[in-house]
């Protein structure tokens, strides 16, 4: 099994919120659980570990909160043992009242086929959530983008 360390998914957008806001909409699973999973069995905190829960598609997951540095940064590991990957927030206050938050994924294992793979969801699942957690921040309105991504009926 390869590790490419170079390769990771990145997404990336502006949020015109405080970025007192925004990273609390992150750390949160209350706010959070309104553009993104359905449910966190708590806030995220340095060294312990959350459940995330996306209801919708029967599933859930552990993941490890490394980092929190407050309005700043937060560094998460999820996934399987020995496939597991990070997943880093950086927030830049460009002002009172904007953010520019940026998700990388990292840490892809497999062969080149899976990691492409891997990071193309990647990329293309935290697009869908900084898109909901906009909507959500600034105009009070859920998406469902994560829920209607796989919509039941469709293979």
């Amino acid at each position: 099994m390869a590790t490419v360390n170079n390769n990771f998914a990145k997404a990336e957008m502006l949020i015109r919120k405080p970025v007192s806001e925004v990273f609390e909409a992150f750390v949160n699973p209350e706010i959070t659980s309104k553009f993104w999973f359905t449910k966190g069995s708590d806030k995220l905190e340095e060294g312990k570990s959350t459940v995330w829960t996306w209801e919708m598609y029967g599933f859930s997951l552990t993941v490890l909160t490394k980092v929190i540095d407050e309005n700043k940064r937060i560094v998460i590991e999820w996934g399987n043992s020995g496939e597991a990957t990070i997943i880093e927030w950086v927030f830049n206050s460009l002002d009172e009242k904007e953010t520019f938050v940026s998700i990388t994924n990292s840490n892809f294992k497999g062969d080149t086929d899976k990691i492409l793979s891997e990071v193309r969801n990647s990329t293309e699942g935290f697009t869908l959530v900084l898109a909901g957690a906009k909507a959500f921040l600034e105009h009070q309105i859920q998406l469902n983008l994560v829920l209607d991504r796989f919509p039941k009926g469709l293979s």
